[in-house]
């Protein structure tokens, strides 16, 4: 290692800011790097999202697609599994909104579907906002009750 060699570590210089509009000597004087007349030259120009300078727009290029239900209802899902986890480790036998809310499952607004992924070996008394058909067999199967909440 020599002197000529030695150089700062990468990432720790940043490069110089450019300095607009600091007189001539700058190299960054007069038009201040927006050029000579034109919309673009002004001040407080701001170029708009998928602005083409002329050309037809990307997105009114594409074709319209799609169609989204203004009436559709969410549900979070929650599979018989983790009710059977939570079961186990809580100490829990009935479910419902506030419980699912305690246990951080969902947040106050949401709506609860019971969904039949995993195996119940415990009875279970379940307060939902749906049922999936193979949760309702299973929880019934276990002994247990389903409940479906209006809202």
């Amino acid at each position: 290692m020599e002197l000529h060699n030695l150089k700062p570590a990468r990432g720790s210089v940043k490069g110089k800011n450019k300095r607009v509009g600091r007189g001539q000597g700058s190299g960054r004087g007069g038009t201040s790097t927006h050029g000579h007349k034109g919309q673009q030259s002004d001040s407080g120009y701001n170029m708009k999202r998928g602005h083409e300078g002329g050309q037809m727009p990307l997105q009114r290029r594409l074709p319209k697609f799609g169609f989204t239900n203004i009436f559709r209802r969410e549900y979070y899902g929650i599979n018989i599994d983790r009710l059977q986890k939570i079961s186990e480790e809580k100490k829990i036998k009935t479910f419902d909104i506030a419980t699912f809310i305690a246990e951080g499952l969902i947040s106050k607004s949401r709506r609860v579907k019971i969904l039949g992924n995993g195996e119940l070996k415990i009875k279970l008394n379940v307060t939902a906002h749906a049922f999936s058909a193979t949760a309702k067999a299973a929880i019934e199967a276990s002994g247990g009750k389903t409940e479906i909440v209006k809202s």
